[in-house]
């Protein structure tokens, strides 16, 4: 590769996007593939200039202790334009200065994100212009095919990443690994043998400053529309031909063409609340309501479930609940498939058959199989176990893949446009319902695993 092969243009440099997370990916990435030739260019309305850019990112690349010549490459020629990324002269001036292929990476909120590609439109596009954006994709699924026709009409669609940095490649092969490579799985894996699947994601952390963003999402948008949804494709998919990036997106819109709220009721199919003060571990937090930057009158929740269903001949009548939530205690990211019991107990047996569990645990990524045997003492008295192992580290960040993803030219991790319309289908029941108030904002404390009134997952 030539040292300028690929231009990566950071719309809203100066934002905590790109210093938190997009620069320390880049740092990793070049310092794991040093013959990557990159040229960095940042963009944002602050009045930066060369050296602060440059600061910026050196700043992040010290987080994953970054080193090589691919990463002083970068650094010494990473330049700094004040922009206005709304307005097409500026977004022509930022691409007058890209060497090789160029990438825009929008690290701005969507709405700003949105406007600039209409103004995109006013502006002669080199080929192979790739553009990449963060979700949320459109606030309804109006927006996102509003916003679709006009990046369809800008480059073709396999040059658009929207970023879903939740399901990175290391989680996305490793459960169609455990599923397809398995015979004692992949036959089981419907609603003959299945029960219930349960994916959740339930933080420790509470607001943490994002009222701007959060307040006006919650939990339902930020995490179940997007990301928990993403990750049901993936469980519940097909078997793909291959591992390609056509086949694998293939695969996921099928099911989520076919999900829906469970039973057509979002009201009885759905619950939500938000925290109020209480501790954990060490940490006090205030109420959400009483978090800087909150306008209570929303009502906003920062605990999210719904239910859905999948109208497939594989999944007819399996519920997968998505659960996502702040403030909780305890960490746990997780997807739960809890399989049927066994139809007959043989007489002599002591104890109880539970049903059959397999636990895959997203980040760090691992698995754990509950199962029934016999006891240690008594052979007829049942006992529980689980067979756990660990799966290996990915070699790279979550964004770092991303960003692989993106310099390649390789959707495969990237959300297709007509799944993002999807996502927001089906959401969309539930949020006119909790709008109509048809389901109440309940509170918990944080700290605790939710209101007490709702059934354990």
């Amino acid at each position: 590769m030539t040292a300028t092969q690929t231009t990566l243009i950071v719309l809203g440099a100066s934002g905590d996007l790109t210093s938190r997370l997009l620069m320390p990916a880049l740092g990793q990435l070049l310092t794991r593939e040093p013959e990557r030739g990159i040229r960095l260019i940042g963009a944002g309305m602050d009045d930066w200039d060369d050296a602060k850019w440059r600061e910026v990112v050196t700043a992040s690349f010290a987080t994953v202790k970054a080193s090589g010549s691919a990463v002083d490459a970068v650094l010494a020629g990473a330049t700094y334009r004040r922009s206005d990324i709304t307005k097409p002269e500026d977004l022509r001036a930022l691409l007058a200065m890209a060497e090789g292929r160029p990438a825009f990476y929008f690290a701005v909120p969507p709405a700003v994100a949105a406007t600039a590609c209409v103004a995109l439109e006013q502006v002669t596009l080199p080929e192979g212009l790739i553009l990449a954006l963060e979700k949320p994709f459109g606030t309804d699924e109006a927006s996102a095919h509003a916003l679709n026709q006009v990046l369809t009409r800008l480059v073709p669609e396999d040059q658009v990443h929207r970023i879903d940095h939740f399901l990175g490649r290391s989680t996305v092969l490793n459960v169609l690994g455990v599923r397809f490579t398995n015979r004692i799985f992949e036959p089981t894996w419907s609603a003959e043998h299945i029960e219930s699947v349960v994916i959740r994601y339930d933080e420790a952390l509470g607001l943490e400053g994002r009222a701007g963003y959060y307040d006006k999402a919650g939990a339902l948008v930020d995490m179940i529309q997007s990301h928990l949804l993403q990750v049901m494709a993936v469980v519940a998919m097909d078997p793909p031909s291959t591992l390609g990036a056509m086949d694998l997106r293939d695969a996921k819109a099928v099911v989520l063409r076919a999900t829906s709220v469970w039973e057509d009721d979002a009201v009885a199919s759905s619950r939500r609340a938000r925290y109020g003060a209480g501790t954990i571990g060490d940490r006090t937090l205030p109420a959400y309501a009483d978090e800087e930057g909150v306008d209570p009158a929303r009502g906003t929740e920062t605990l999210a479930e719904m239910t859905v269903g999948i109208a497939t001949s594989r999944w007819a009548g399996v519920p997968f609940v998505l659960r996502s939530g702040k403030a909780l205690g305890d960490r746990r990211s997780e997807i739960v498939i809890r399989f049927k019991p066994v139809t007959h107990l043989p007489g002599g047996f002591e104890g109880s058959a539970d049903a059959t569990v397999l636990r895959l645990t997203l980040g760090p990524d691992r698995m754990a199989l509950e199962i029934n045997v016999n006891g240690p003492g008594d052979p007829f008295e049942l006992d529980r176990v689980a067979l756990e192992t660990e799966f290996g580290e990915g070699e790279l960040l979550a964004y770092a893949e991303v960003l692989q993803g993106i310099l390649d030219g390789d959707p495969t991790l990237s959300v297709r446009g007509d799944t993002a319309e999807q996502c927001w289908r089906i959401v969309q029941p539930v949020i006119d319902a909790w709008q109509k108030n048809e389901v109440p904002l309940e509170e918990y404390p944080a700290g605790t695993p939710g209101p007490a009134s709702w059934p354990q997952l």
